[in-house]
């Protein structure tokens, strides 16, 4: 069984949040919490595995509650945040501070719809529960130290050099790619396209946020826009992003309203495929930590053309999802812990 605390100001939110979760087999709700005080007693109390955090309450609100949380009782914490620019911002940097992931409520503060959004809750619930701890910690080497020798392939083989990176991410991913992102020179010889599962509303702060602590220049992608050397274009939510060429080779975005694949939109599968379409093998491809099998139909895709395919190594993955379903596909040529992608990249890029 999971434990879960679920913490909330509102009385209606605290019920309903424990009526979802409470319907799955696996888990249980040990208890409830009003606010942040509240709930820093209850964690000592009742030691949960997993605490569902609100972000806005009173007295001590979820991002201070959750800077405590990660110092004195580190465990995974899912955000609930409105679905604003504001909730936005603040989820961002809760996932900076260690938050494992979050889900939002669809209608505001006090949502009589919070059930849109109960099998997500769950699944995240459930995920959090097998979570290591130390996993949401800021990357640190060691893990790059005790596993890159016996990871890093002997001589790297390409059938072209690559035009552009794709990148895919899903939970634990804003930290991760904030990372990636952080480590590259601002003069990257090539575009680099990423997927992030993210809702619309958010994208647009964490295109600001990736460029804010990066070299490089970060926009979340729109309709034409080009694709440059030192540049990252993010996926908007609940768009797809696409890769095309124009009259003269010149590799420029788009986006497709096709329907979600894999239940998430955008996806990474449809970013990679076309990619296969309009640039074959001549592409790096990277998979970070994440929930489900996203990335891995493209992949392959990609690999049969010729591509060369990074996946984040187990010991650092938030959750081991996607990349797993990569591996276990046949198609990655390296498996790199979070603290060396950027080293991977580079290494294959200048290679």
């Amino acid at each position: 069984m999971i434990k879960v605390l679920v913490v909330d100001d509102s009385s209606f939110m605290r019920k309903i949040i424990r009526d979802i979760l409470t319907s799955h087999p696996q888990i249980e709700v040990v208890g409830v919490a009003r606010d942040g005080e509240d709930a820093l007693e209850k964690i000592k109390e009742l030691n949960p595995d997993v605490v569902t955090l609100d972000i806005e309450m009173p007295k001590l609100d979820g991002l201070q509650t959750l800077k405590i949380i990660m110092k004195q009782f580190p465990r995974p914490v899912i955000m609930v945040s409105s679905l604003t620019q504001e909730g936005a911002q603040a989820t961002l940097q809760a996932l900076s501070l260690g938050a494992f992931d979050y889900v939002t409520k669809p209608s505001g503060h006090i949502s009589l719809d919070m059930n849109v959004v109960g099998e997500e809750l769950i699944a995240k619930v459930v995920a959090a529960g097998s979570v290591t701890p130390s996993v949401l910690k800021e990357p640190t080497a060691y893990i790059t130290q005790q596993i890159e020798q016996q990871i890093r392939p002997a001589k790297i083989i390409k059938s072209e050099p690559p035009v552009i990176v794709a990148i895919a991410a899903s939970t634990g991913g804003p930290r991760a790619l904030q990372y990636v992102l952080s480590q590259l020179p601002g003069d990257f010889p090539l575009p680099i396209v990423v997927v992030q599962h993210m809702p619309k509303d958010f994208t647009p702060s964490f295109a600001k946020r990736l460029d804010s602590v990066s070299q490089l220049t970060v926009i979340e992608a729109y309709d034409k826009a080009p694709l440059q050397a030192g540049m990252a274009a993010i996926a908007p939510g609940g768009a797809h992003l696409i890769v095309k060429r124009d009259k003269d080779k010149r590799l420029f975005c788009g986006l497709s309203d096709m329907p979600p694949v894999l239940s998430v939109k955008p996806s990474a599968n449809v970013l990679f495929m076309s990619l296969a379409d309009e640039v074959g093998g001549k592409v790096l491809s990277v998979i970070l930590t994440g929930m489900g099998r996203d990335g891995t139909d493209g992949a392959t895709m990609l690999k049969k053309k010729g591509a060369y395919v990074i996946a984040e190594a187990q010991e650092s993955c938030v959750v081991y999802g996607m990349p797993r379903a990569a591996v276990e596909a046949g198609i990655v040529d390296e498996t790199v812990p979070l603290t060396s992608i950027s080293t991977a990249i580079l290494r294959y890029v200048n290679n």
